[in-house]
């Protein structure tokens, strides 16, 4: 795949993506939801932390929301330029088709999530108790502290657990719970292919290492 249809699945990703949130944010309130089937609905949350609605918090608690929002944030940021690089170092030595097309995924949907939190802090007020303002005279917080816009649910089964599994026995569990979005997904799918295909997309670069090697112990 070149570089010119790589950047067009990109482009198409975030689009659905920025197009799907700026919905949500300027059409509902915080916690509204719109069932479109019992196992699946349109559910608005926002989030600071990482993918699926995770947070630092979860893993590191003692360190505060601004600061780990902050940092999150950077992180991201640093990570989709190194992203950016292998996708461009792939495409220029016309790397597997389906290795671009993953890199390209896990990119847009990088990106995607990154626009959220750099400028939605200050392109949209509170959407506590009200819908969003496009454009406000103040923003609900500072540029790189905006909140990651979340709405696709699907609580596909729920009930309690037998009592027989470990730690979770007889407990009320609903799966899938996290709240997520399209960039979520594509970062997803691109990750699922990498693993699950990785002979096939990493198969250009193992043999390009395997004749390095041998052409460095003829010389």
């Amino acid at each position: 795949m070149s570089l010119k249809k790589s950047l067009g699945l990109i482009l198409a990703i975030l689009l659905i993506d920025q197009v799907s949130k700026f919905y949500i944010k300027t059409h509902f309130e915080l916690n509204d939801s719109y069932h479109i089937a019992s196992w699946f609905k349109i559910y608005f949350v926002e989030n600071d932390g990482m993918a699926w609605g995770t947070r630092i918090s979860d893993f590191i608690p003692f360190i505060s929301d601004k600061v780990a929002k902050l940092s999150l944030t950077i992180f991201r940021i640093v990570a989709l330029i190194g992203i950016g690089y292998w996708l461009f170092q792939t495409t220029k030595r016309q790397g597997d088709k389906l290795l671009v097309s993953a890199i390209s995924l896990v990119f847009a949907g990088a990106l995607g999530n990154i626009l959220d939190s750099v400028f939605y802090g200050v392109l949209f007020d509170s959407s506590l108790g009200q819908v969003a303002t496009f454009l406000p005279e103040q923003g609900y917080a500072s540029l790189l502290h905006g909140k990651v816009v979340d709405m696709l649910y699907f609580p596909l089964w729920k009930g309690y657990l037998p009592e027989w599994i470990p730690f979770m026995g007889g407990k009320y569990f609903t799966f899938f719970e996290p709240v997520f979005n399209i960039a979520d997904v594509a970062i997803s799918i691109g990750f699922v292919i990498l693993i699950v295909f990785n002979k096939r997309v990493f198969r250009k670069e193992i043999q390009e290492e395997k004749e390095n090697t041998l052409l460095g112990e003829t010389q």
